[in-house]
């Protein structure tokens, strides 16, 4: 049975959300939805957009699902306050799980939910609400990854680790096992975590610095 769906967010990661789950998934995206502040068309890819404050009277929770297609803004917290709006207006969130992830833990993965394509999840991982997991990452056996995190392309969760609420993983970020990673923490692109992180910390590796020779100078590329 088709399942239909509403979608908070008018950007790119809304049109993402709903290539996905029209493509990939048994819902049918009806409309969109954002604040009545930020509404700049009457449609998005061809559907409503419906204030937010106005959804209950056109899109009722009991026949319609949401998802709060926002990306890390504000270390997550603009997703967190939506998703948690969204719950307050009686909506369950749906989250999508790419057919093309493999997911070895046993569903431990909550409430909106936007895993992509490629992502390895092994046994006995956690996932908590309103997690993103773009594409290609290992998150390794017995870790937990808290709400509200956003974890980039290509990172590396070790066994047993512990990331907390509402902390940002940036791409190639590798983090060693059994460490603990507190909340609202920022890791960089590139960064390797070999211990504990306090909370709302940030850690970033350095950056590759340009050659001083040209690349006209270079021989056999």
């Amino acid at each position: 049975m088709t399942k239909r769906l509403v979608i908070f967010g008018t950007g790119d990661i809304a049109e993402l959300a709903h290539y996905y789950f029209s493509s990939e998934s048994d819902f049918e995206v009806a409309a969109f939805t954002v604040d009545a502040a930020f509404v700049t068309a009457p449609t998005f890819c061809g559907l409503p957009v419906i204030p937010f404050e106005d959804v209950l009277d056109r899109y009722s929770p009991a026949d319609f699902e949401m998802f709060v297609a926002l990306s890390y803004s504000r270390l997550n917290a603009t997703r967190k306050e939506k998703y948690l709006a969204a719950k307050a207006k009686g909506y369950r969130l749906a989250s999508f799980v790419s057919p093309a992830a493999t997911v070895r833990n046993d569903g431990q993965i909550g409430e909106n939910c936007f895993i992509f394509e490629d992502n390895t999840i092994q046994p006995f991982v956690r996932i908590g609400n309103n997690v993103t997991l773009w594409s290609g990452n290992h998150i390794g056996h017995h870790s937990t990854i808290k709400d509200h995190c956003f974890l980039a392309s290509h990172v590396v969760v070790s066994g047993g680790v512990e990331i907390g609420e509402q902390c940002f993983i940036g791409v190639n970020a590798t983090l060693r096992d059994h460490i603990k990673i507190g909340e609202r923490c920022v890791i960089g692109a590139g960064a390797l975590l070999l211990a504990d992180a306090e909370a709302e910390g940030v850690y970033i590796g350095p950056a590759t610095e340009r050659s001083r020779v040209p690349s006209t100078r270079l021989r056999g590329i």
